[in-house]
């Protein structure tokens, strides 16, 4: 593909392929051929594949798991040190609180059975009653807690255990006692149990918007089933490798969200295409051979934009996260997959009815004077007209939703942020209410030494600012290290207590370190969630710099342009902050009536790669349609209308769909969903309406000619890559 005009007479933009010449078949091409002559042999082959792997997975089940390790951190050293010493925080746990107006005293020949009976279930190691330590209970005597500790991990700890620990202790709240249970364990077995019809919803409106677009029902489908087999498929798979690779069990809910968004994206751009050419007079199997040659292919640069910027958040070196980019990342291979093979053979299957369909509604606004894109073109004509104006209050309005991400603080989310009827929820109150905030969000400090140092610990914590209390050293199996739990004065998701920690570890710890010759590392959950967010923004920059230098890359080498690829990355990157200024405001300052709290430590990472990889999406179709038209007659300002003008429809439709599959997820139990939901949608809206039909036109309109310059020796190192049509 040439950055020049080439020397053949132009074509009009609406003259028929057959007029046009003959094309040679690209891969892409052939590929549709393909599909189209042997239609039943491909529908066969898909349905025969995806239904080997979902009875494979059903049968070889699920085994999905967590990798919360932070290699290199204070808590996971922490964790790693109590597990190798056999020390009783190892494990997670799990509180029972119990509450009675009428005291505790009353109630413990109830209380204490209970608990007795809870030692015996598998999966806990041990039960501590509030009777067997003053601590436990609160100063007026009305609330207490008694500490399961479990035998390893939240996440390792089967539901079906933390079920029975759960009605094993409900049993027991009659005549005034009030029972109810807290911990992540609990959390976890309470959101796996919250149904949600996100995703059914989100196909329904999606169904809609495809069938106001086509006005049929059938040329509606094709696009929702080619994403429901490609979802079908990718979740099976993943099912699978998950007992192999670590897959995290939050892993599934995200690959349907982008399989279903991406899955109808590509296959309406495949099929949008294939509308416009049988509307410019080409027939059947040539209509479908162009549009795998010009949008299949604009549809495998996407989607290899949006692997590269997926397999970007390895660079981070999370665990958490590494698992959740390589499923989501073959969810698009497979979403690809399905556009480029299955599409073609449904297009020849029903293709009489669509052609039908088509040739008729077009006559219909043949008759009615109507021309296809006649409003985006002059929306482009406007902005052409004052392309600076448009540009500049585009920019500005972003950067103002923008603002709010500078003050985003990231975390985990707790009991504190969910519903308020919830059984953890309502111990999270409790233990805040007996025993002060902090309780909820306790610091685990491990001290090597032997018992001096570990005294000497306890004596420096209560005296430390925001330390409200600490409990005595408590040793470890073989007796090697010691643990304090110390309770901050503010809740867990306070910013005051992420700067105890480091208060702690930078100037606390290191200074009695020197004076008693003892180890000191700061673990638990709350230091391990600050932990997480500080290593998510000190990899920040270069998980950035990987994506944006490989996508540019990537663009570079379709377009043979220095200023497009560096234009796309500078605009993504405003779409983004855009969408992180929107979680903030929602989800950090309680907008809307959301509960506040931190932004979940992974949501700027992923909603980062997936957003900027689907942003990709519409600035490869629509700057390829430009340029399809540049190439003609190297007219920049009618090239940038007729490009505005033939995909406008289409992305706002494409936009539309990702929309309401992604604003579906807000109606989802889990916060963390909620967030990608409303990040996505937002980012998504503002990318197709702001960016793609006022900013790009704008830019493009004051960069003419020089939009498609490219140095001449990065051009002799750059591949040629063509995504238009070969003639």
């Amino acid at each position: 593909m040439s950055s020049t005009r080439g020397t053949a007479p132009p074509a009009g933009p609406t003259e028929p392929a057959a007029v046009r010449g003959a094309p040679r078949t690209g891969l892409f091409g052939r590929l549709a051929a393909w599909s189209q002559r042997r239609r039943w042999g491909a529908l066969l082959l898909w349905v025969l594949v995806v239904a080997a792997i979902t009875v494979g997975s059903q049968a070889a089940g699920s085994d999905y798991r967590n990798d919360f390790s932070l290699p290199g951190t204070d808590s996971q050293a922490a964790a790693d040190l109590l597990t190798e010493h056999g020390s009783p925080q190892a494990g997670d746990s799990v509180q029972i609180v119990v509450h009675s107006e009428a005291g505790l005293t009353g109630v413990r020949d109830r209380v204490e059975p209970m608990l007795q009976r809870v030692r015996g279930l598998p999966g806990v190691a041990d039960v501590r009653s509030p009777y067997a330590d003053a601590s436990a209970i609160s100063r007026d005597g009305t609330i207490g807690y008694a500490t399961v500790t479990l035998e390893g991990k939240a996440e390792q700890v089967p539901a079906e255990d933390v079920t029975r620990i759960i009605d094993t202790a409900e049993a027991a709240e009659t005549g005034g006692l009030r029972v109810e249970l807290g911990g992540d364990a609990i959390r976890a077995v309470a959101e796996s149990e919250e149904g949600g019809s996100a995703e059914g919803a989100g196909m329904l409106a999606a169904l809609v918007v495809l069938v106001l677009l086509f006005g049929s029902l059938v040329a509606a489908a094709l696009p929702l089933v080619t994403a429901l087999f490609a979802v079908g498929g990718a979740v099976g798979l993943i099912a699978l490798a998950s007992h192999v690779f670590t897959v995290a069990d939050f892993t599934p809910p995200i690959m349907m969200l982008v399989g279903l968004g991406v899955g109808v994206d590509y296959a309406l751009l495949i099929f949008y295409r294939y509308r416009h050419e049988l509307t410019a007079g080409a027939d059947r199997a040539a209509a479908a051979r162009i549009a795998l040659d010009a949008a299949g292919r604009t549809v495998f640069f996407a989607g290899c934009t949006v692997i590269i910027a997926l397999l970007g958040l390895v660079a981070l070196g999370l665990g958490a996260l590494q698992g959740v980019a390589l499923a989501v990342a073959l969810t698009v291979l497979v979403t690809m997959a399905a556009s480029l093979t299955l599409l073609p053979a449904l297009l020849a299957v029903f293709g009489g009815r669509i052609e039908r369909n088509v040739r008729r509604r077009a006559a219909r606004a043949e008759a009615k004077g109507r021309v296809e894109g006649a409003r985006w073109r002059a929306m482009a004509t406007a902005v052409q007209r004052r392309p600076l104006p448009a540009l500049l209050a585009a920019v500005a309005a972003l950067l103002a939703l923008s603002a709010p991400a500078l003050d985003m603080r990231l975390g985990f989310a707790d009991a504190g942020n969910d519903a308020p009827s919830s059984t953890h929820r309502q111990a999270y109150d409790l233990l805040a209410e007996g025993f002060g905030p902090g309780f909820n969000g306790p610091l685990v400090v491990v001290a090597q030494g032997g018992e001096p140092a570990a005294r000497h610990l306890q004596a420096a914590l209560t005296r430390t600012d925001g330390v409200a209390a600490a409990t005595p050293p408590l040793p470890s199996g073989d007796g090697a290290v010691f643990t304090v739990i110390a309770f901050p004065e503010t809740a867990p998701q306070d910013e005051a207590t992420g700067d105890l920690v480091h208060t702690l570890r930078s100037d606390v710890l290191p200074s009695l370190a020197e004076r008693t010759g003892g180890t000191y590392l700061v673990g638990g959950p709350t230091a391990a969630a600050q932990d997480f967010a500080d290593t998510v923004a000190e990899r920040m920059p270069l998980f950035v710099a990987i994506v944006v230098g490989l996508s540019s890359l990537l663009l570079m080498a379709v377009f043979r342009s220095l200023l497009i690829p560096l234009k796309a990355a500078l605009l993504n990157l405003l779409s983004i902050a855009a969408a992180l200024g929107a979680i903030t405001l929602v989800f950090q300052h309680g907008l809307l009536g959301a509960q506040p709290g931190p932004i979940e430590a992974f949501i700027p990472v992923m909603i980062f790669a997936i957003v900027f990889g689907l942003s990709m999406d519409y600035e490869v179709f629509l700057v390829s349609r430009i340029h399809e038209e540049w190439e003609r007659d190297a007219d920049h300002r009618r090239a940038v209308r007729e490009g505005l003008a033939a995909t406008g429809k289409v992305i706002t439709a494409a936009a539309a769909i990702m929309i309401v599959v992604f604003a579906a997820f807000i109606l989802s139990p889990s916060r963390m969903l909620q967030q990608f939901g409303l990040g996505l949608a937002v980012a998504i809206l503002l990318d197709a309406v702001v960016i793609r039909c006022l900013i790009v036109p704008a830019v493009m309109q004051l960069l003419g000619r020089r939009a498609w310059w490219l140095p001449s020796p990065l051009a002799r190192l750059l591949p040629k890559v063509a995504l238009e049509r070969p003639s």
